[in-house]
């Protein structure tokens, strides 16, 4: 009988292999990578971890790997998880990408990123239980499409599922209600505004991006609920080491 691993990658692999979504994003998203590896960053840093292995888990292309080899000490390794052959293909970066959705359980990382992930898994409750056991902190990006104006349009909800493939779609509360469910506990999270700050943005984006930037000003989760256009940026361990606890956004 297959494994929930492989069952996970088989079902990623025939959603992004067919050749469709290169066609959509031709790049995989490299355009955004040098800013999601600054989220990364900063919130290692504001935690002053210090990870001597770090593993992107459905890496892409793993461009934001490449952009944390600058910005990381030199001896960190750093190895790619990616179950698209097409993402592969493309790559051209000079750190490790091996097929596969998750590490082998025998190897175990310090810290595994989950950028824009689990919304793309059938069964990501699953697979983040699964996930759990390989590494001893997580980073994740979770995007929110829940918003008062994706609900009442529709559209862009549609959008979102027909050009890059979320399955699932959150708000910041049923981000952080996903991981409680899968046996994660929540150390640090905070808003991220891609709707914003994002330098692939194109013309109608940017001029979405003007109300979300007022708002913002005056209150990030309102402006996350209302208009959207925000991420969940997340660090959470399987179990709660001493001293931490439940925080941010």
């Amino acid at each position: 009988m297959p494994s929930q691993s492989d069952a996970s990658t088989t079902a990623v692999q025939s959603r992004f292999n067919d050749g469709a979504y290169l066609a959509r994003n031709p790049q995989w998203h490299e355009g955004d990578a040098a800013w999601k590896a600054q989220q990364v960053v900063d919130m290692l840093e504001r935690h002053q971890l210090r990870p001597r292995s770090i593993c992107d888990v459905g890496c892409g292309t793993g461009a934001v790997l490449e952009h944390l080899r600058a910005a990381l000490p030199a001896d960190v390794k750093l190895v790619g998880f990616e179950p698209s052959d097409a993402a592969r293909a493309i790559s051209h970066a000079g750190v490790p990408i091996r097929p596969g959705s998750l590490p082998p359980p025998e190897e175990r990382f310090d810290v595994m990123l989950l950028l824009d992930v689990f919304e793309h898994v059938e069964d990501y409750i699953g697979f983040l239980r699964e996930a759990s056991g390989r590494a001893d902190r997580f980073i994740f990006h979770i995007p929110l499409d829940l918003s008062v104006q994706t609900v009442l349009r529709m559209t862009p909800l549609l959008s979102t599922r027909a050009k890059v493939g979320h399955l699932h779609y959150f708000s910041r509360e049923t981000a952080r209600a996903t991981l409680a469910d899968a046996g994660f506990v929540v150390v640090d999270a905070d808003f991220t505004r891609g709707g914003i700050e994002l330098p692939t943005l194109g013309r109608k984006q940017r001029l979405a991006a003007l109300p979300r930037r007022a708002m913002a000003r005056v209150s990030p989760a309102l402006a996350a609920r209302v208009l959207g256009g925000f991420s969940l940026l997340v660090l959470a361990v399987p179990s709660a080491p001493a001293g931490d606890g439940p925080a941010g956004a």
